[in-house]
C-alpha cells in the first residue's frame, strides 16, 4: 500500500510539472488506465439481471468518461481564457475559424482521458459483456434449450448464477461478446489515430509559423507562465503583508520573505483594467514585423510606447 501511494504521488507530481503536451497527454492516459484497472478490480460488479445489465454496463462505460471529460475541461487554462474573453469582450472579435481552433484545442485535450477510458473498457470487455449479454439470441447458440427466457441469459456474466446445465454455453457467449467489444475498441483506436493525424496536419498547414518558431512560441509561453505565477505569488505576498501590517501594526514574516519585502517595497497593486488587458484568448500577432507571443507580451510592447488608446484597440484584436 505504501508503494502504491508513493507511485501515485510521483504520478501526480509529474502530471502537474509536465510542460510538454505529448508528455502531459501521455500521463493523463496512463493515469486513466490505472484508474480503469482499479475500478474493474474493486468496483465493477455486473448485476446479472435482465433490464439492469444494459443500464449498468453503459453507466460503467459512460459516466466515468463524462467525469474525466469535465475534469479535463476544468483543468484546461484555455477553457477559462475563452470564458474570460466572452465575459470581458463578449467574444465580438472571435471569428468562426478562431472559435473552431480554440474549441478544438480544448476538447482535444479534454478528450484524452475519456477516450482512453472507453478504449481500455472495450478492450477488457467486462462492461460490454455485462451490457449486451441479455440481448444474445438463443437461436444462434447450437444446442441451447428452447424456451429459456432472457432473464436466464442475463445471468451469464456471473459464473455462480448460471444453471449447471447451461454452464458450457457461458464461455461461448463471453468469447463472442469480448470479440465484439475488442473489435470496437481497436476501431476506436484507429479512428482516433487518424483524427489526431489529420488535425496535426491541418494545424501545420494552417499555421503562419514555421516548426522552429512554433516550438519557440511554446517554450516562451511555458517560461512566461512559470515566471508570471512565481511573481504573482510574491506580489500577492507583499500586498497581503502590507494589509496585515496596516491592521496589526506588524507582520510575521520568514527571513526570506522579509528580504523579498525589503527588495520590492515599490511594488504597486495592479488595477483591474491592466488585469483585463492581459486576460483572455490570444492568437498569434505581430507588431512592425516582430512577433507578439502572448497578451502579456503584447501589453509590454505597447506599454513601452505609453499609448493607451492604441493598446486597448490592439488588445481587442485577435485575428
Amino acid at each position: 500500500m505504501a508503494a502504491l501511494v508513493t507511485e501515485n504521488f510521483k504520478f501526480v507530481s509529474l502530471f502537474f510539472k509536465s510542460k510538454d503536451v505529448m508528455i502531459f497527454n501521455g500521463l493523463i492516459a496512463l493515469g486513466t488506465v490505472a484508474s480503469q484497472t482499479m475500478y474493474n478490480i474493486f468496483a465493477f460488479s455486473c448485476p446479472c439481471s435482465s433490464g439492469r445489465n444494459y443500464r449498468y454496463g453503459l453507466a460503467a462505460l459512460g459516466v466515468p468518461a463524462l467525469a474525466f471529460f469535465l475534469i479535463g475541461m476544468m483543468i484546461n487554462k484555455s477553457m477559462w481564457d475563452l470564458v474570460s474573453e466572452c465575459r470581458l469582450r463578449r467574444c465580438w472579435k472571435l471569428s468562426g475559424a478562431s472559435v473552431f481552433a480554440l474549441f478544438g484545442s480544448v476538447i482535444g485535450r479534454a478528450a484524452v482521458a475519456p477516450v482512453t477510458w472507453v478504449v481500455i473498457s472495450l478492450l477488457r470487455g467486462e462492461g460490454y459483456v455485462c451490457a449486451l449479454s441479455e440481448f444474445i439470441d438463443p437461436t444462434t447458440l447450437e444446442g441451447f434449450p428452447s424456451g429459456q427466457a432472457s432473464e436466464v441469459i442475463a445471468t451469464f456474466p456471473c459464473e455462480g448464477s448460471v444453471p449447471p446445465e447451461l454452464q458450457h454455453f457461458r464461455s461461448e457467449i463471453e468469447r463472442r461478446l469480448k470479440y465484439e467489444s475488442q473489435l470496437l475498441g481497436w476501431l476506436l483506436v484507429a479512428a482516433m489515430a487518424l483524427a489526431v493525424f489529420a488535425m496535426l496536419c491541418a494545424k501545420r498547414c494552417c499555421s503562419p509559423l514555421g516548426y522552429q518558431q512554433e516550438a519557440y512560441w511554446s517554450q516562451f509561453r511555458s517560461c512566461e507562465n512559470d515566471l508570471f505565477q512565481r511573481t504573482a505569488q510574491a506580489h500577492a505576498l507583499l500586498h497581503a503583508a502590507q494589509s496585515v501590517k496596516s491592521f496589526f501594526g506588524f507582520v510575521a514574516l520568514e527571513k526570506n520573505e522579509k528580504e523579498l519585502l525589503l527588495e520590492n517595497q515599490a511594488a504597486n497593486p495592479v488595477s483591474s483594467t491592466e488585469w483585463n488587458r492581459v486576460t483572455g484568448v490570444y492568437l498569434y500577432r505581430e507588431k512592425n514585423g516582430l512577433p507578439l507571443y502572448s497578451r502579456l507580451n503584447k501589453w509590454a510592447q505597447y506599454n513601452v510606447d505609453d499609448n493607451t488608446e492604441e493598446m486597448d484597440k490592439e488588445m481587442d484584436t485577435l485575428s
